[in-house]
C-alpha cells in the first residue's frame, strides 16, 4: 500500500516548482530581448518585408507574456501550456523540415527547440496540467 498522500501527487514539490518557474521567467526575458532585436530588424527591412517582420517582432511581446502569466501561475491558466508548447514544437518541427531550404531555417530551429524543451521541462516541473482541474466552488 501506498503512503503517498493525494497532495504528494498533485502538487509540485516547492523547489521544483521554483525551478519550473524561474525557467518561465527566463524564457519571457529571453522573448523580450529576442523583441528588442526584431526592433532593430524591422528598421531595417525593406516595405515589402515590414508588415511580417513587425508582426513577428510584436509576437514576442505576446510569447514573453505568456512565459510570464504561467511562471506568476503556472496552475491557473488551462491550455496555455498546451498552446505554447503547440506553438513552439510545430515551429520546431516545420524548421527541421526546412533546414536545408530556408537560411534561417537552422537557427529557428535550434532557438525553438530550446525554449520547446525548457518549457516542456517546467511543465513537468510546476505540474502544468493541474491548471485543467476543477476546483470546487
Amino acid at each position: 500500500m501506498s503512503t503517498a498522500t493525494p497532495t504528494a501527487v498533485t502538487t509540485p514539490h516547492p523547489r521544483a516548482d521554483r525551478v519550473g518557474r524561474g525557467i518561465m521567467a527566463l524564457n519571457a526575458v529571453a522573448a523580450l530581448a529576442a523583441f528588442a532585436s526584431g526592433l532593430v530588424i524591422t528598421a531595417g527591412v525593406t516595405d515589402d518585408r515590414l508588415i511580417s517582420e513587425v508582426w513577428r517582432t510584436l509576437a514576442y511581446v505576446v510569447f514573453a507574456g505568456i512565459w510570464t502569466l504561467l511562471a506568476v501561475a503556472p496552475r491557473r491558466h488551462p491550455g496555455l501550456w498546451e498552446l505554447l508548447l503547440f506553438h513552439k514544437g510545430a515551429v520546431t518541427v516545420y524548421s527541421f523540415v526546412m533546414w536545408d531550404r530556408l537560411a534561417d531555417a537552422p537557427e529557428t530551429a535550434l532557438v525553438d527547440l530550446t525554449v520547446t524543451v525548457t518549457t516542456l521541462v517546467a511543465y513537468v516541473l510546476c505540474r502544468g496540467w493541474r491548471a485543467w482541474r476543477r476546483v470546487p466552488s
